[in-house]
């Protein structure tokens, strides 16, 4: 049922949807150590069994944009919201490695068909405000990853399982997020055409505009610690700071993306982004102090926050790709870089030295200076 009240605005609605796509996700990755813990299940066997969560929504991604532009991005975002919420009960579940890997397929899937509806919908918002606000939904994402982090801490003070942790928060979330988001909204349709739309002509440069930034984000998760740890001789607990000033940066700048953005233009704030974390990458290298390695990260948040919400919003746009399918092909080659910039910036490391990877994400926010125009709709 569709409600409408005063406190229920469209912008309020998606912002909504992607505080919950970051926070159940939030949720998951606070507990993971509970799933290492379990018998037969190591760090090994475990790091396996994530790469089925990024294969599901890597698999989601095509068929999502389709449902998408034929049933409106609202009604697929909301559905795609409640299958993400259900998929997280279930993973505590699993009474074996091989089915928490069939849960985490579905569970990551949910969690693609959302992305792609909820970028979809926050586009059409865009479009009806005649200006950008792309950037701050995806803001809402990061702080709604802080706060399912938030519960796992709460609910292991609490000595709480996952199972009762993920069903308590995953319904408490998704019952209030699915609340906001019932408003009145017509998508437009967009019937036929192929299930899933390779990005061409200027969509291809724009998808892999987001590919440069990607794959710094990646290996920012990954391997920023481990920098500071071998780099910048850091200890353990300086070094768990290089990815929070990261993170911090890059959600800062994203409440503020949409104001740069409408100054600036999407082109202009595109070059800018990436010189600034090429920039940052250069720091980081070429000063490895703690002090100046930090500084480098927190720039290379600043560059990376706006570049996908920029390609998600040009996506949307694209005169010959319907909105679905266009986030949707957007989506496979630029979260591509997320999952490939871990492993590649460790083969580069153990080939020459982990100072002279982060060359690469460097080199590659360049290109994202060089691929803006792309931005032009």
């Amino acid at each position: 049922m569709i409600l409408r009240t005063p406190w229920r605005t469209p912008w309020r609605a998606v912002a909504a949807l992607f505080a919950l796509n970051g926070a159940l996700f939030g949720v998951w990755a606070s507990r993971v150590p509970a799933f290492v813990d379990r018998p037969g299940l190591g760090e090994g066997a475990l790091g396996l069994i994530l790469l089925a969560m990024a294969g599901g929504a890597l698999a989601a991604f095509p068929l999502a944009g389709g449902i998408t532009d034929r049933h409106g991005a609202a009604r697929t975002a909301r559905a795609a919201a409640l299958a993400y919420g259900l998929a997280l009960a279930l993973l505590p579940l699993a009474p074996s490695g091989a089915v928490l890997a069939l849960l985490l397929f579905g569970f990551g899937a949910a969690m693609g068909a959302m992305d792609v509806a909820m970028n979809a919908w926050g586009a059409e918002v865009e479009r009806s405000l005649a200006r950008s606000v792309m950037s701050s939904f995806h803001a809402m994402f990061s702080v709604g990853a802080g706060i399912g982090a938030l519960t796992g801490y709460l609910a292991v003070q609490a000595g709480l399982g996952p199972l009762p942790h993920f069903l308590s928060a995953g319904a408490v979330i998704t019952a209030a997020t699915v609340a906001m988001a019932a408003i009145p909204w017509e998508s437009r349709a967009a019937a036929g055409g192929p299930a899933f739309a390779l990005p061409k002509g200027p969509l291809f440069f724009v998808a892999l505009f987001a590919f440069c930034s990607t794959l710094g984000e990646g290996a920012m998760a990954d391997w920023s610690a481990l920098f500071l740890e071998t780099v910048s001789g850091a200890t353990e607990a300086q070094a768990a700071l290089g990815y929070a000033v990261f993170s911090v940066a890059m959600v800062a700048t994203r409440l503020a993306g949409d104001r740069i953005t409408r100054a600036l233009g999407p082109v202009t704030t595109g070059r800018l982004a990436g010189l600034c974390a090429s920039a940052g990458a250069l720091t980081a290298i070429v000063a490895p102090g703690l002090a100046t390695a930090l500084a480098g990260f927190a720039l290379m948040g600043v560059g990376f926050a706006t570049v996908v919400p920029l390609a998600f919003s040009r996506a949307a746009n694209d005169p010959v790709i319907p909105p679905g399918r266009a986030i949707a092909a957007t989506a496979t080659l630029g979260y591509g870089g997320m999952l490939i910039g871990p492993p590649v910036i460790g083969f580069i490391a153990e080939a020459t030295s982990l100072a002279a990877s982060f060359g690469l994400i460097a080199a590659l926010a360049l290109g994202t200076t060089a691929l803006a125009p792309a931005l032009r709709r």
